[in-house]
């Protein structure tokens, strides 16, 4: 990862709480939009937290729903975007938060650097921190996604676990989700995998199981992405009349 996107990461779950100028041109959008909808059998207002990309924001806005992403770095495409730390507009009376918190020193994968860096394990519970922040914002409807982490030991299991294979695309990638008032996601397409002797392997994988894409300054942000099938299955599932499901998050125990 480059300093650059290292220092990004670093910034958007930094303590203590502080505020942002962020886009207020994207915040008044949003609110004229709402505005002109009013009343619009099953609209929802939706934010989509820590993204960039804008599939997830924009397949809700396909579906006829109020959605804006947010993140500390520019939309990759137009659309409503608020630039800027997302603890400014949790506050914004939303409908459903779909929240990708910076997995950087979440990821299980890169725990092990936090007993050979200094101040790495400092930022693995800052970015704890940001993940109960974000479960505990006053949406009800609301889910977390992340890799395998350590959320799922620190704070409480994660509710469903996803692949992109599931939803259409030949790729392996293991995606938790805590879901507070949703239901669980469910698969649309499965995509079969090649067999390198008993083993499943898809297009983004060597046959040892490693992912194949070469490392570059923008690696951590291509792999970040969430693919657009899983966008598709959450903007349509999640995007009609939704009964809430009594889960809520207890900080000192399980989810009731």
């Amino acid at each position: 990862m480059s300093h650059e996107a290292e220092q990004a990461v670093t910034e958007i779950i930094a303590l203590p709480w502080r505020r942002s100028e962020g886009d207020a041109e994207a915040r008044g959008a949003l609110r004229l939009a709402d505005d002109g909808r009013a009343g619009a059998a099953g609209r929802m207002k939706v934010l989509v937290a820590c993204e960039y990309s804008g599939r997830v924001r924009d397949a809700f806005i396909a579906r006829g729903h109020s959605a804006m992403s947010c993140d500390l770095l520019p939309t990759d495409v137009h659309g409503p975007h608020y630039q800027g730390d997302v603890r400014d507009v949790l506050g914004d009376g939303w409908d459903l938060m779909i929240a990708h918190p910076p997995c950087t020193y979440l990821s299980v994968s890169g725990l092990h650097w936090n007993g050979r860096k200094c101040g790495r394990a400092q930022k693995t519970e800052e970015a704890l921190d940001f993940v109960r922040l974000l479960m505990n914002a006053p949406i009800k409807l609301k889910c977390i996604e992340n890799p395998l982490s350590c959320i799922s030991t620190r704070i409480r299991p994660s509710d469903q676990v996803i692949h992109p294979y599931q939803f259409g695309h030949d790729a392996s990638k293991e995606t938790h989700l805590w879901l507070f008032g949703l239901p669980d996601l469910v698969p649309t397409k499965f995509v079969k995998p090649r067999m390198v002797g008993r083993m499943p392997r898809w297009a983004n994988q060597t046959d040892s199981g490693q992912n194949k894409l070469p490392p570059s300054e923008t690696r951590w942000k291509d792999r970040s992405e969430t693919y657009a099938g899983i966008a598709e299955a959450m903007a349509e599932q999640w995007g009609g009349e939704l009964r809430f499901t009594g889960r809520t998050l207890d900080l000192f125990g399980d989810a009731e």
